[in-house]
């Protein structure tokens, strides 16, 4: 019946172009060329599954918005969307978390989505991920494709792994990737923690203060020990999950058997620890920089010198 209405109220529309179908039906969609939204598209968008308030809140929305752009796309972003399988209530969530899918245009929209199932994300996985993070249908197929390329090459993450990777904690395509592989490496080589534990405890939800910050703290009261080559550690090591998915008290009472006080201090010390740390690496690169400044200054005198040189025996000779 939903499927039936939405078809109605976009054929009243005088829809002519980007053809769209729903999954699994013969209902096929045509979104509008670019026109004001009418006080009539309410209707429209009421006939869609929207209430009167969310369809007045659409409205307003797209209104609001600058450029022509969103005016343009709306009946597209919003039929590619029900197209996903998502309802009228999940849709309204979507645009309120990322009001930027109202400006995309439906062909990137639908390339977008059309990326990440080929990345193994299923109807269910999709709508869960999307549901999550909008933002991911606001990142080009490219972005998403290098992202998936470095932690496929460089963190040697499995196909299935990047797929639940990407379900998980989408915002991963967000991340810088020299961040994103200094985050890997921390786990892997400090911690100890292989890449299906990683995955199994959603890692990259995560940012590398916060890992850093609470495994640090455990390592300096002598609960956590790097492994061995042969991955052997002497005591039992807290999980990736124990260590990251608890809350501050709970984390502090059950893992590291600390005050609240005690944390604090620590949290300090370590935010100036990073600042030091960050300040001899500026002044190493300054050295750096300047010794590569005074290598070349020695050898333009040398070469200052080699000219002169040339030009005396020039001239010696000249005078004979």
């Amino acid at each position: 019946m939903l499927k039936r209405n939405i078809s109605s109220a976009l054929s009243s529309l005088a829809l002519k172009r980007c053809p769209l179908w729903f999954p699994h039906t013969s209902v096929r969609l045509l979104c509008s060329p670019p026109s004001p939204l009418p006080d009539q598209s309410l209707r429209t968008l009421t006939d869609m599954g929207f209430t009167d308030t969310q369809a007045e809140e659409i409205h307003m929305a797209v209104s609001s918005l600058k450029g022509g752009r969103a005016v343009k796309n709306v009946t597209c972003t919003l039929g590619t969307l029900f197209a996903m399988g998502l309802n009228s209530h999940t849709v309204l969530k979507l645009l309120q978390k990322c009001p930027e899918l109202y400006t995309i245009k439906d062909t990137q929209l639908q390339q977008r989505i059309s990326n990440l199932r080929k990345l193994g994300l299923g109807e269910g996985s999709m709508q869960r991920t999307v549901s999550h993070y909008p933002k991911i249908l606001t990142v080009p197929v490219k972005n998403v494709k290098n992202t998936v390329q470095f932690l496929r090459e460089k963190c040697l993450f499995t196909t299935q792994q990047l797929t639940d990777i990407l379900r998980d904690c989408p915002a991963v395509v967000m991340e810088d990737p020299s961040r994103l592989e200094y985050k890997f490496q921390y786990v892997y080589f400090r911690m100890g923690v292989k890449q299906a534990e990683m995955v199994k405890h959603r890692l990259f939800r995560f940012t590398m203060d916060d890992v850093r910050c609470r495994h640090t703290f455990l390592e300096r009261r002598g609960l956590y020990q790097t492994p061995d080559k042969k991955g052997q550690t002497l005591i039992i090591n807290p999980t990736l999950d124990a260590i990251l998915h608890v809350d501050r008290n709970d984390f502090l009472t059950q893992v590291a058997n600390a005050s609240a006080e005690e944390f604090e201090v620590f949290e300090k010390l370590l935010l100036r620890e990073s600042q030091e740390e960050e300040l001899q690496q500026g002044r190493i690169q300054a050295d750096g920089d300047d010794e590569y400044e005074e290598d070349n200054n020695d050898d333009s005198d040398e070469d200052d010198d080699r000219e002169t040189e040339g030009r005396s025996g020039y001239r010696k000779k000249k005078k004979r």
